[in-house]
């Protein structure tokens, strides 16, 4: 295929169009995707989560054109509210980070959440797959905000940094024990803000707690993204984790549990376009609604029936 052919000359315009292609689902996109997932693949990934308002997208344009300096070649997916219209990303990379664009080794792709738990589109996963093989050095993903986002970025990324703010204190209490397993590093945003030095104080309490015997501490970070205050010390921050979890073995853990999660989410796509595929044509279904809206049955027992009876016969005959 041409466009391969191009893709592995480093060719952009072919990198979006197959980014697109994918996103968007097309015909053939599994087998385009078969082939790029045989490429080298050394990118590390970092993901960027927190409530809306903490400033992640002026945050991730001072990290990136911070590291775009050092000659590393980036590439950042930026997971946005999906048009109610269109369903596509209502802030497009035209948009946002401008003056990155034009960087040769920086390449931006914003993607629609299209009303996806936690915030990451369904391709995100395949899109980071595709940039990994294009031969980036490192891929930020830019996420909506938190809430059940914390599942999907542990699955995605090698690094995670949740960003905060001063006023993000009654979040935290009510999102302690969820925030800290999914964050590696904490970063408290609009730092001249009042109340900050207090969160920052705060957050490093909490990672002092949850440390183990080998654990090693990763203090909060205060950063002011439009003044650019701070951005140095968060990406030495990302640098001192990504050298920690390579030297004792956790970056090759975490890549074992994303390519399984890769599998499990494409097996689980194939389930649910074959039971879309099947449910309405022999009037199973129908029944087992009817007989769930006059109360003879529950929801949960209606689900172990359509199971039962659409792929416990398949699996176990094969």
């Amino acid at each position: 295929m041409a466009l391969l052919d191009d893709f592995k000359r480093g060719d952009r315009r072919a990198l979006s169009k197959i980014i697109t292609h994918i996103e968007n689902r097309r015909e053939g996109y599994r087998t385009i995707l078969a082939q790029i997932s045989r490429f080298e693949r050394k990118a590390f990934r970092i993901g960027i989560t927190g409530p809306p308002g903490a400033g992640k997208s002026t945050l991730v344009d001072s990290l990136v054109a911070k590291l775009a300096n050092t000659g590393k070649k980036i590439g950042v997916v930026a997971i946005d509210p999906s048009s109610p219209f269109t369903g596509g990303a209502l802030l497009g990379d035209r948009v946002r980070m401008q003056h990155l664009a034009d960087k040769d080794k920086v390449f931006i792709r914003s993607m629609a959440s299209r009303g996806q738990s936690g915030g990451l589109a369904a391709a995100t996963r395949d899109v980071i797959t595709v940039l990994d093989a294009f031969g980036m050095d490192l891929i930020i993903i830019e996420t909506v905000g938190i809430g059940q986002i914390e599942l999907d970025i542990i699955e995605a990324c090698d690094t995670v940094v949740v960003i905060l703010v001063p006023e993000s204190g009654d979040m935290i209490q009510t999102m302690k024990a969820g925030l800290m397993e999914i964050a590696d590093i904490f970063c408290v945003n609009k730092i001249d803000r009042p109340g900050a030095d207090r969160l920052v104080s705060y957050l490093n309490n909490m990672i002092h707690e949850r440390l183990g015997e080998f654990s090693q501490e990763f203090p909060a970070v205060g950063t002011n993204a439009v003044s650019g205050l701070g951005v140095d010390k968060l990406s030495d921050a990302i640098s001192r984790h990504r050298d920690y979890i390579v030297g004792n073995g956790m970056f090759e853990q975490r890549r074992k549990r994303q390519l399984k999660n890769e599998i499990l989410s494409s097996v689980r796509d194939r389930i649910v376009k074959d039971l879309d595929h099947m449910i309405d044509l022999d009037g199973q279904f129908e029944s087992i609604s009817s007989k769930l809206n006059s109360g003879e049955t529950d929801p949960y027992t209606a689900a172990d029936e359509i199971y039962e009876h659409y792929f416990r016969g398949r699996l176990v005959n094969g």
